[in-house]
């Protein structure tokens, strides 16, 4: 139920309720003649606020923001009970400490926010031309509202959310870099509209009525369902429906590059805009330090009203005692009442609320945000490859980098280069291998040199050619290659450029390059190819995106003689169930023994449709892609039923080689008492081999199984099996490792539609058998399954800290799962590195930004959070000493002057440049012996025991100090009998 502000805001209008429905959108505002009485929806304005405060509710609402929280509270209420009562001390000690924190952070926090309203500023004033009437007019990019025509030239941002309507280009292509949105460097094609392509000028915009309709706004920056209604001019009543995907939406943020200018239609403007959406989340995590000084805190409240009640009652005790009769510090009034008693407890209470330290939030966020920046300004963490340093995401996880015990990894672009070769493929049952750029047949006897290939045959041809049609890659520009296959023809005009999103598509087109067929790109509509000197044109019909539920991608296309085909290629377990011809038995072994070299490996595939099927098929994909309801789960069922009864034509095996010391690296993990798990798509023969080149598993490692299983009680057998052989193993430096795969792995995991006991008991059984291995290996997993497997550890029995690496796309939710999200900036876009906490470019400094970064971030804060408890445990444990001296009048031992700058002064700075600065083992020695991580894990420098060790020594401390001074001044202190100084 809404709340009452809510409720009044949405009942007078100045809130607007929250809605599921799509929207509506009329280009260029002009609603069709049959909505004579439509009345507009009420979006947002294109205004841009980053900003969180204004001039006028800074002060309170920055305020009370920070009273939420509760040591600021803590200190609030204490001034305030000073000022209210009889107070042994004066109260600007508690105000002015706290006035200084609280101003010290508002300067912070209004500064970082008049930088954001300068930016906005400059944002919402950028000029933009949007079309009024028949012409294009200069405005301010803050009043673009939705519906309107907007053109954008070369080189500049879009201001908004648009659907690309037409560009300069005849194709309606245009090209775009996203780098300020996403990270990727890569230059990317966006598409128009088919139908409002030719719509070039002024005059042809003016005149387009078109309605859009789509979804509301998502953070996703890569999903988008609508569609778009044109009516045609010049023909009466008639209109074309097209549906609108991912492809015709140019982001704001996102810049115009190689193109002269392109129209679009504003979808969404403002706070509703994709970027705007994405900069409000962010996954709030938690470091076990941060738990663990919450808990001292809550422990120091206690210990603070065990003192106020003890002094209370030794209090009252002495007031009754009648030899105190001539103390004129100590009252006598026997009278006591209920509100003398609240008064005497807050007197107290005030007299040792320093053993709270006021400056510990502050100092730590000064010590986390500075030290954060020691991570990006790491020189051994540069990558000159790539020209990367290494990135900080946020600084409230630093020494949860000195605490991993399970380390989440995916294989491609990770531990791998992500930079794919192409090295063997099998054409209806032959093997062929790459030698010296040349295709050779691969011979069946060992020593046996590979010949080359003379001339294509037909299927080899066919093979290629479907490669060279089966993807999604674009030409970008001209670039210098060498033609090393079959030569005997003209290769003059064979200098391109292909640019992919998939490196294993690039490797294809590459390949088939060298071998003389020839990707040309696409030219009215046809891809064309050329094969030794002739150009082949193909319609293509339509692209069925790969994804990672169906495992697999398609085209479908027409040739020149009119025959229809699906082209298919994808993982052998997504192909060869749906296979029906070709020779199934060969791939399915050749596949195998490219795995078993470490290779990845594609099958291909293909059905030729008859004119029916095909307009059959097409009618049901058009209606999926219409769809704005479940449109994905259309899509995939379409997709399902046409990707069947293919004919397999062979299978592709490309290598991608490891990362620069990832051996080394993993040892060193492992000697550190780090748990690495490998968690990839890729099929069990090619994730073994890459484990074992990896160093994930160790030459000898007895390898268990848990693969193609579909019954849960042949599952819990074969763990219990496994369970038996570890423990009845008589060899003690025997090693186990377990390879697990996906289909598996969903027998075992909790879900959101099983979430029972059941299978919270087998997930138990799992983790008690992955304990008990060396190494981790889970193949043919799914996105959502990497997250459930690091979900799985991270909740289990004894609460380990979890990191988790990758690079892609694919990783981000297991990234998000992990307590420390670690992203790789590889070649699979920067969606990875935006969702992680920390990013460097190679999974060789991932040794460094645990053992020396995280190792030193959780000394430095530890020490620096223990020290905040000890030194103020030895300031007012005195001041408890001489309550006992001073007939628990509740004087105080101290000076006001001191016990202002005590704690945000004398003693938060020294610590502080500690905290920063302190490395107590060099960094050198850190990465030489791994050993010294397991030291400090599991929270080790903020355990029960060293908070009780710290605090004995404050209290030791307050003794020697204490009653060193009584002892040294005794013979100068003038007593007499009764104590009166």
């Amino acid at each position: 139920m809404p709340s009452l502000f809510r409720r009044i805001g949405l009942a007078v209008g100045c809130l607007k309720p929250p809605t599921k429905e799509n929207r509506v959108i009329f280009v260029d505002n002009k609603p069709p003649l049959q909505h004579e009485t439509y009345i507009p929806q009420k979006y947002c304005d294109n205004q841009i606020i980053t900003s969180k405060y204004t001039l006028w509710n800074f002060l309170p609402k920055n305020l009370f923001e920070q009273f939420h929280r509760i040591a600021n509270f803590y200190f609030l209420c204490v001034g305030v009970i000073e000022l209210l009562i009889e107070s042994p001390v004066s109260p600007a000690t508690s105000i002015l400490p706290l006035i200084f924190v609280i101003t010290t952070t508002g300067i912070k926090q209004g500064y970082e926010d008049w930088l954001r309203h300068k930016s906005d500023k400059e944002v919402n004033n950028r000029p933009a031309w949007v079309l009024r009437g028949d012409r294009f007019v200069e405005i301010r990019a803050m009043d673009i509202q939705v519906g309107d025509i907007v053109k954008v030239h070369i080189n500049h941002s879009f201001p908004c959310d648009l659907v690309q309507l037409s560009s300069h280009d005849p194709s309606g292509d245009c090209t775009v870099t996203t780098a300020n949105l996403d990270g990727e460097t890569n230059l990317k094609t966006f598409i128009s509209v088919p139908a409002t392509k030719n719509m070039q000028t002024e005059d042809d915009l003016s005149t387009v009525k078109a309605t859009i309709e789509c979804q509301q706004p998502i953070a996703d920056l890569y999903k988008f369902i609508g569609r778009i209604t044109v009516e045609v001019p010049n023909q009466q009543s008639e209109k074309v429906c097209q549906p609108l995907g991912a492809e015709h939406v140019l982001l704001r943020g996102s810049r115009l590059k190689n193109t002269p200018f392109v129209h679009g239609c504003a979808i969404y403007t403002g706070q509703d805009t994709k970027m705007a959406i994405n900069s409000k989340f962010k996954i709030q995590k938690y470091s076990k330090v941060e738990r663990a000084m919450n808990t001292f805190l809550i422990c120091f409240m206690i210990l603070l009203l065990l003192e106020t009640s003890l002094c209370l009652g030794l209090r009252y005790y002495t007031e009754a005692q009648p030899t105190l009769q001539n103390s004129w510090f100590i009252r006598l009034d026997n009278h006591l009442t209920a509100r003398q008693a609240i008064e005497d407890f807050l007197i107290f209470a005030v007299l040792f609320n320093y053993i709270i330290p006021i400056s510990l939030y502050v100092t730590i966020e000064v010590q986390k945000f500075i030290g954060s920046m020691f991570f990006a300004w790491d020189i051994k963490m540069y990558d000159d490859g790539t020209e990367q340093a290494a990135k900080a995401n946020t600084s409230d996880l630093n020494e949860e980098l000195g605490q991993v015990e399970y380390l989440f990894t995916d294989k491609t672009g990770t531990l791998t280069e992500n930079d794919m070769q192409f090295r063997q493929c099998s054409v209806n049952g032959t093997k062929y291998i790459e030698v010296g750029g040349l295709v050779c047949e691969k011979p069946d006897i060992p020593g046996v040199q590979p010949q080359p290939v003379s001339t294509l045959t037909s299927d080899m041809e066919w093979f290629f050619t479907v490669l060279a049609l089966c993807h999604t890659v674009r030409i970008e520009k001209a670039a210098d290659h060498q033609i090393n296959g079959i030569v005997d023809f003209d290769t003059s005009d064979y200098d391109f450029e292909y640019q992919a999103s998939s490196p294993d598509e690039k490797a294809f087109v590459d390949a088939c390059r060298r071998y003389g067929v020839v990707y040309q790109g696409v030219k009215d509509e046809h891809q064309e190819v050329k094969v030794k000197g002739k150009v082949h044109r193909y319609k293509q019909l339509h692209v069925l995106e790969f994804d990672a539920t169906r495992k697999r991608m398609s085209t479908v296309v027409q040739d020149e003689q009119g025959n229809i085909y699906l082209l298919c290629k994808g993982a052998e377990s997504a192909i060869l169930c749906n296979a029906t011809s070709g020779n199934v038995t060969k791939a399915l072994q050749h596949v195998n023994d490219y795995a078993m070299l470490g290779l990845r490996t594609l099958v291909i595939s293909q059905r030729k449709l008859s004119e029916e099927e095909y307009e059959k098929f097409d009618h049901e994909l058009t209606s999926a892609r219409k769809a704005l309801e479940n449109r994905e789960e259309k899509l995939a069922e379409v997709f399902n039923t046409l990707e069947s009864n293919l004919k397999i034509l062979g299978a592709t095996a490309v290598e991608d080689r490891l990362q620069d010391g990832v051996p080394e690296t993993i040892e060193a993990l492992r000697m550190a008492g780090i748990n690495v798990w490998v968690l990839t798509g890729d099929k069990e023969e090619t994730a073994v081999n890459i484990s074992y080149s990896a160093g994930h598993f160790k030459p000898g490692a007895q390898l268990l199984r848990l693969t193609q299983l579909r019954e849960w009680e042949e599952c819990s057998h074969l763990i219990q099996q496994h369970r038996q052989a570890i423990e009845s193993s008589s060899k003690d430096e025997e090693t186990f490792a377990l390879v697990i795969d996906g289909a598996s792995l969903s027998l075992v995991i909790r879900t959101e539609t099983n979430q029972d006991q059941e299978h919270k008991q087998r997930g138990d059984e799992l983790h008690s058998l992955c304990h008990m291995c060396q190494a981790v290996l889970c193949c043919r997993m799914s996105p959502i399954q990497k997250a459930q497997i690091v979900q799985l550890i991270k909740h289990g029995k004894d609460n380990p800290v979890t990191a988790a690496i990758g690079d892609g796309a694919n990783d981000v939710s297991m990234i998000q799962e992990a307590h420390v999200g670690l992203g790789v900036m590889g070649k699979e876009g920067r969606q990875a590195v935006r969702c992680s906490d920390y990013a460097f470019a190679r999974f060789r400094f991932l040794m460094r930004a645990l053992f020396v970064h995280g190792h030193l971030y959780y000394v430095r804060i530890a020490t620096l959070v223990q020290y905040f408890f000890y030194k103020n445990v030895a300031f007012i444990t005195a001041q408890v000493y001489f309550a006992f001296f001073s007939g628990f009048s509740a004087q105080s031992i101290y000076d006001s002057f001191f016990l202002t700058f005590f704690n945000i002064t004398f003693t938060s700075l020294p610590i502080l440049i500690y905290g920063l600065f302190e490395q107590h083992i060099p960094p050198d020695k850190l990465m030489e012996m791994p050993k010294l991580y397991k030291k400090i894990r599991k929270n080790a420098m903020l355990s029960p025991g060293q908070f009780i060790k710290w605090n004995l020594l404050g209290i030791w401390h307050s003794v020697v100090l204490f009653f060193g001074c009584i002892f040294i001044f005794k013979d100068g202190l003038p007593l007499s009998g009764d104590g009166v100084m």
